[in-house]
């Protein structure tokens, strides 16, 4: 996984000093001619290059958008560093990648409808006998990679084992996953938290030393970022998704992904925090 704490402080930077954006809206896509889109280079099973090819589930996505629209989609593949600055000021008019809606985010950029969940689900090593449970790491030691959304939602985790009379213990922060993975391993750590697609992968390529357990937070999503007051194309994205839905490509992508698919996400766009917790169930 790439280092998407570095992209945090870049998209900081971004929210402290705004820059003049110039995002395109659909009419001056329409009219040029073509639509830019960022992809990440490092995020499997979302996107990565393998053998100097682009792979994985917003490759496929990528291929169907070029079906679907009346113009030209160029794509950029680039790492995840800095992606979502470059948006916000308009060098790219989308990032198709596996951004996960926030309340950071939110502030800069609204999302198009959701194309796969991002609940949080705590990991174990499968000898571990002692976690059988959410209730289980009542002040055990966990892994999370600095500055990110799982960061941010571990309250959540604090506020289960609060009701059964427990409390969050040490937090590790990390600036990759396999660095917690690799602790993880060795015992260093008890448990790590990560999304469920990702904690799903690790567990199909890792299955005899890791296994998945319980959700740690209320419903989260992964879907693409679009500059705010940009409506015309968050709407032509939403519609875009809509009919992956509509064609049931977009279950197929999910199931030959992510081994699972996701028929219960919202289908509108996602603009504020408020909505968002209404989504994800935090309040």
């Amino acid at each position: 996984m790439p280092l998407r704490f570095l992209s945090s402080l870049a998209f900081l930077a971004v929210l402290l000093f705004p820059v003049a954006t110039s995002a395109a809206s659909l009419k001056e896509i329409q009219a040029r001619g073509y639509m830019t889109v960022a992809t990440e280079d490092d995020y499997a099973p979302f996107e990565f290059v393998e053998g100097g090819k682009p792979k994985g589930f917003h490759h496929d996505v990528v291929a169907e958008l070029k079906k679907y629209a009346k113009f030209e989609i160029r794509q950029e593949i680039l790492p995840w560093t800095g992606l979502l600055a470059a948006v916000s000021t308009g060098k790219y008019d989308t990032a198709i990648t596996g951004s996960i809606v926030s309340q950071e985010r939110l502030q800069v950029f609204n999302f198009a409808a959701p194309i796969a969940g991002a609940t949080h689900y705590y990991i174990k090593r499968v000898k571990d006998d002692r976690i059988k449970s959410v209730a289980d790491l009542n002040g055990l030691t966990v892994g999370v990679q600095a500055g990110s959304v799982l960061l941010s939602r571990l309250p959540e985790l604090a506020a289960m084992l609060k009701k059964t009379g427990g409390k969050l213990g040490k937090v590790v922060e990390y600036t990759s996953y396999p660095e917690i993975y690799e602790d993880l391993a060795n015992g260093r750590l008890d448990y790590a938290v990560n999304g469920i697609i990702n904690a799903t992968a690790l567990v199909k390529e890792r299955g005899k030393i890791f296994a998945i357990g319980q959700p740690v937070s209320g419903a989260g999503f992964h879907a693409w970022p679009v500059p705010k007051a940009n409506e015309d194309l968050l709407a032509y994205l939403t519609g875009f998704v809509a009919h992956l839905r509509k064609t049931g490509k977009l279950a197929e992508l999910q199931k030959k992904w992510f081994g699972t698919a996701f028929p219960d996400l919202p289908t509108e766009p996602i603009r504020s925090f408020e909505q968002y917790k209404k989504l994800a169930g935090l309040e």
